[in-house]
């Protein structure tokens, strides 16, 4: 079986272009690391979330010191565990919609209200 000039030329080709490909991913790669890494690395904006979560948490315990109940009995209410209640009081998750909208007609106050002292 004999091997022309032409076949060489082709081989070459497509070698030269899977070369290319192979450097397009490395460089895609590094800029998909390199942005993670900077998105790990800055706290400001994990700090700022945190602080919105904490203070929605506060504003949670508040009304609900305010209102003399215990978590025990707005997790019963609200069909929820205590510690799920514990956990939004302390900004370690935050209620969903229909937990918060049940939260603010609990406590007696709007769920905007709730929001508004979140900021």
């Amino acid at each position: 079986m004999h091997f022309g000039y032409k076949t060489a030329v082709v081989g070459g080709a497509a070698l030269l272009i899977s070369l290319a490909m192979l450097a397009l991913f490395g460089v895609l790669l590094w800029y998909v690391i390199r942005a993670l890494r900077k998105y790990l690395r800055e706290p400001p904006a994990r700090a700022e979330d945190a602080a919105v979560k904490r203070s929605l948490g506060e504003a949670l315990k508040a009304h609900r010191a305010r209102c003399g109940m215990t978590q025990e009995f707005v997790a019963q209410s609200l069909g929820v565990s205590r510690q799920a209640v514990s956990k939004w009081e302390s900004g370690a998750s935050d209620p969903s919609t229909v937990n918060l909208l049940a939260l603010a007609k609990l406590y007696g106050v709007s769920a905007d209200e709730l929001l508004r002292e979140a900021q």
